[in-house]
């Protein structure tokens, strides 16, 4: 339903008219993420402090309006969607880093900073933040937190949840918590690491204090082809029994590298089945060494050549490639569907082949790139929104991959998150009384159900059917 006039009102009062949307014009804009799904907010606002975040809460329970945070929405499984309207909490003017501590490592950050002038900003110091998503141009730490984000370089230095030291939040009642800080360690239960990756429903992030790491001495990125998918898929496991661990080490079929090749003219060969990017850093002596191993590892697995970079210039092209390699599919499809499981590295080759018949079965050409080194994979499937039946094909591709996902050891999701696209795979994943303490966990910080209700938790346990249920404002 439509946002009161009075509410309306309250809010601008509150924050400013010019921190306040809700026109239909530009509601729209913030009714999807980077995943399928959209539904309407009823308010969009903008906060600048904590303090207009305690206000925005406390008069969002007064009214019962559901509340969504939101970063740069860039997310890819509908976590900033508001399912049930209400108020859509933007961060992006809430984008100051508070503070930079080299002698300690630290950086305090409000939530709207991009991920990537986190490292910007530090590396005069010789500094880096770690998690690198391919999105880290646009999306934000805050959204980083709400769903655990990772990237190519988490192989070795770990997802968001590895970085992240301490929290400010505000809870559904308005009050404040604080968790964590600068200490690399706390006395109590992990608050931090609970509500990282909890996707807002059960507090707003409004201050992070994250760790920085020194840049490494050496740096090396190299280029494995192979004209065989499995080769490539294999070698994965081989380099993990070898006791090599590279920093990234990301796989594209055939299909997705000559879509990439066409976009940015990185230097994929055009004819290979399937490419390995690896990246060591580290001391220089020991990134030798490796890169000496990795390609003895990668030949024997039938790869049928190895290049290094000889330049930063040709290693930035790359990644170049391998960030955009989601722009790039443009080319071939305007919309696809991505999906997010996760597998033992010595199933990437089996799950690969399950995902080609899978895509014949309903009939999709899909393609391959994702953190191989992880498990995990990120199969592409494309559709025609104006074509019947197209999305829901994808949907159901999908939903079928993930649960061969399941059946070979692995997870629903890597790094996009449950969000309202898998939250229905979780009972595949979970039994029932986890799913009860996970829903007693979110009831325990957000009794009325007002954040960011029908994610994560299935139908029937979830939020949004019992504020449907009880009536409430949404």
């Amino acid at each position: 339903m439509a946002m009161g006039g009075a509410v309306l009102s309250e809010l601008e009062a509150q924050i400013g008219k010019d921190a306040v949307l809700s026109l239909p014009s530009d509601l729209k804009l913030y009714q999807y993420d980077g995943g399928v799904d959209h539904a309407l907010p009823d308010v969009v606002v903008f906060p600048r402090s904590t303090e207009d975040v305690i206000a925005l809460v406390k008069l969002a329970a007064q009214h019962n309006v559901a509340i969504v945070g939101r970063g740069a929405g860039t997310g890819l499984s509908g976590g900033s969607i508001p399912r049930a309207g209400g108020m859509v909490i933007a961060f992006s003017r809430m984008n100051r880093i508070l503070e930079i501590d080299i002698a300690n490592e630290r950086a305090v950050l409000q939530p709207g900073v991009v991920n990537l002038d986190i490292t910007l900003a530090v590396q005069p110091f010789g500094y880096f933040y770690a998690p690198d998503p391919s999105s880290q141009r646009a999306c934000t730490i805050g959204g980083n937190v709400a769903e655990n984000a990772g990237g190519p370089h988490t192989l070795a230095y770990g997802v968001t949840t590895n970085h992240v030291l301490g929290l400010e939040a505000v809870l559904a009642d308005g009050s404040v918590i604080e968790t964590g800080g600068k200490e690399l360690d706390v006395p109590g239960y992990d608050l931090t690491g609970l509500l990282t990756g909890s996707e807002g429903t059960m507090a707003l992030v409004t201050k992070i204090t994250v760790r920085l790491m020194r840049q490494r001495e050496a740096i090396k990125t190299m280029l494995a082809i192979y004209n065989s998918t499995d080769d490539a898929g294999n070698t994965v496991g081989a380099l993990t029994a070898r006791g090599i661990t590279p920093v990234a080490l990301e796989m594209m079929d055939g299909p997705m590298l000559r879509m990439v090749e066409a976009a940015t003219h990185a230097g994929y060969p055009l004819d290979a089945a399937a490419v390995l990017l690896i990246e060591l850093e580290g001391l220089r002596e020991a990134v030798e060494e490796q890169s000496i191993q990795i390609a003895e590892v990668c030949r024997a697995c039938g790869a049928r050549d190895v290049r290094v970079a000889q330049s930063a210039e040709e290693r930035d092209l790359l990644w170049k490639g391998r960030k955009n390699a989601f722009g790039a599919i443009g080319r071939v499809s305007p919309t696809y569907y991505v999906q997010d499981g996760v597998v033992p590295r010595t199933q990437i080759a089996r799950t690969l082949r399950a995902i080609e018949e899978i895509g014949k079965k309903h009939g999709i050409n899909v393609s391959n790139v994702f953190h191989a080194g992880d498990g995990n994979m990120h199969p592409i499937l494309p559709f025609d929104p104006g074509k019947k039946g197209d999305l829901e094909r994808a949907r159901a591709a999908g939903e079928e991959i993930l649960d061969f996902c399941i059946s070979v050891g692995g997870s629903i999701t890597g790094e996009h998150g449950v969000g309202m696209e898998k939250m229905e795979l979780m009972p595949h994943l979970f039994s029932e009384e986890t799913l009860d303490l996970i829903k007693e966990l979110k009831a325990l910080f957000d009794p009325a159900c007002c954040l960011n209700p029908g994610k994560v938790l299935p139908t029937g346990k979830g939020c949004l059917e019992i504020r449907q249920a009880a009536g409430m404002v949404l």
